[in-house]
């Protein structure tokens, strides 16, 4: 039985096909139509380095293109995720220690206990507030009706 450099390719694209299935991530798909169009290449009777370049172009163009092209046809409307503690900032908060003036309380968002400052006065114990700024581990916080203020400077000590 004699096996030709076609039949490896096509053997190869199989195999890429198979991988795809079975893979997340939609990158063997690529590789596969490579070997397909090596394959032809083969068939035809061209040599084993044009069909190694072929098959690199193909795939690598395919792979670029696919990335490229669903990236715009499919993340045009997404907007960056906001993750951990920059997802805070506009969020509500419950006042569990009250906010004075000068001193700090605790606010309890997304089930976890907070140091806090307040923006517009004191804040009793109970009420909501929305996150303003987070810095460091102290949120910035103000009552919902409250007007934004800007946050106060601080002096950096030791400086």
């Amino acid at each position: 039985m004699d096996i030709h450099g076609w039949q490896l390719w096509i053997l190869a694209a199989i195999i890429g096909g198979a991988l795809e299935m079975a893979l997340p991530g939609f990158v063997v798909l690529w590789f596969a139509v490579g070997a397909l169009v090596a394959a032809l290449a083969a068939a035809i009777g061209l040599g084993i380095n044009v069909q190694l370049t072929i098959f690199m172009l193909v795939s690598v163009a395919l792979f670029a293109g696919s990335r490229t092209i669903f990236k715009k046809a499919f993340m045009r409307n997404a907007s960056n995720m906001k993750t951990g503690v920059e997802a805070m900032v506009g969020q509500e908060a419950l006042v569990t220690e009250a906010l004075v003036d000068g001193h700090g309380g605790t606010v309890r968002i997304n089930g976890e206990l907070w140091s806090a400052r307040s923006l517009g006065g004191g804040v009793a114990p109970g009420e909501l507030v929305i996150v303003e700024q987070v810095e460091g581990l102290k949120l910035w916080v103000r009552r919902p009706a409250a007007s934004l203020e800007v946050l106060p400077k601080q002096k950096k000590e030791g400086r």
